[in-house]
């Protein structure tokens, strides 16, 4: 059995960051980390859904050096530190007892698998997509042509740039292998051959899929692997669609409900105190929109797919007149209740990358949070 290894907090970083690209946040949002030694050592790590004082007290008692959050505690930019607010306490007590906190916002709402998904697995829909429409101009291909002998030292560094990452798989590529032929003036160093001499070498041609944010670093690790003074390689726009991602999520009902009848589903299954009802208890449902936390930003991706109604949270007045006159359902559970259950999804995720990384780490769940929101009887 392999040796256990001690993880850094940019490597915990790395992992979330893989499980939820930071390309699939919002522009407005601040994911990843938020304060913190990024080579500081990690053993615990506490995940919460806000790096609120109970959880700083939460991280001191049991010892995380690491909190994992889904609301960023650095939310806008800031003008001052004090500890005189409850930003500054947090930023305060967290340098002090050496403890990093990191997020994982918007990207973990549009995940394949991630906070929307495991909103819709809670409330036991079928055939779930996103309800977002994807994005198709966010991906190149790159090609580039490698000595034989040399392809797995430049497809490492692709790959740990971030290329080759297709929905819930990762280092995808493909490879065929060709001649490729040369000749180098009297002032080139070629690896293989003699300068001024025509030269016929065994090539591969390596393919891979990178998100354009990432198409710089990428191209800068393969010009650091690859053995050729000058590389051959192309970048080829594409219009791939990325069907896995995209904010909220739409799916069935097993079978028809009224409305009355799922939400008192939504209730149990989200743990909610209480919940606001827009629509007939009546009527009959049968396709479902969701999206955690305040979701009315995907009402118009829920209307076009046909979607009987909509469960979310933070629902305002007017929005609830539009859904109403529009002929669509609404839930709003609550901010807290819709999200809540990241804490649990996003750590049994984790847990499974820090064993296949054999990263010796305990992910501990955060239980004792508090909607601050009281339910009035």
């Amino acid at each position: 059995m392999a040796k256990a290894k001690t993880a850094r907090v940019a490597d915990v970083v790395g992992l979330l960051n893989k499980l939820c690209s930071p390309l699939l946040a919002e522009d407005w949002d601040n994911v990843g980390l938020q304060v913190g030694d990024h080579t500081a050592p990690v053993t615990k790590v506490l995940i919460c859904l806000d790096a609120e004082e109970p959880a700083l007290r939460e991280a001191e008692k049991i010892g995380a050096q690491l909190i994992i959050s889904h609301h960023p505690v650095i939310f806008r930019p800031l003008k001052r530190v004090s500890p005189s607010d409850a930003t500054g306490r947090i930023l305060f007590s967290a340098i002090k007892n050496n403890i990093a906190i990191a997020s994982a916002h918007t990207n973990l709402d549009r995940a394949a698998d991630g906070l929307n998904d495991w909103l819709a697995d809670a409330l036991q829909l079928t055939a779930v997509t996103p309800l977002e429409a994807p994005a198709t101009d966010g991906f190149v291909k790159l090609v580039v042509y490698v000595p034989l002998g040399y392809e797995q030292a430049v497809m490492e560094e692709l790959f740990a740039a971030g290329a080759g990452q297709i929905g819930a798989y990762d280092r995808c590529s493909f490879r065929v292998l060709g001649t490729g032929t040369f000749r180098g003036n009297d002032s080139s160093h070629p690896v293989i051959g003699q300068p001024g001499r025509q030269e016929a070498v065994e090539e591969l041609r390596l393919e891979t899929l990178v998100a354009k944010p990432l198409l710089a670093k990428v191209l800068q690790g393969m010009r650091k692997a690859h053995p050729y003074e000058e590389v051959a390689y192309d970048v080829i726009p594409l219009a791939n669609p990325d069907q896995q991602v995209g904010l909220g999520r739409i799916g069935r009902l097993p079978m028809p409900l009224s409305l009355g009848a799922f939400a008192a589903q939504v209730k149990e299954a989200l743990q909610a105190d209480a919940l606001r009802l827009v629509g007939d208890p009546e009527a009959q449902l049968e396709k479902i929109a969701v999206c955690g936390g305040s979701g009315m930003a995907v009402f118009a991706d829920a209307q076009r797919q046909g979607a009987d109604c909509l469960v979310t949270g933070d629902v305002k007045f007017h929005d609830a007149q539009r859904a109403r006159a529009e002929g669509v359902a609404l839930i709003d559970a609550g901010h807290f209740a819709t999200e809540r259950l990241m804490i649990g999804g996003l750590s049994r995720r984790l847990r499974r990358l820090c064993e296949e990384s054999q990263f010796d780490i305990e992910i501990i769940e955060m239980t004792a949070e508090q909607d601050p929101f009281v339910a009035v009887f």
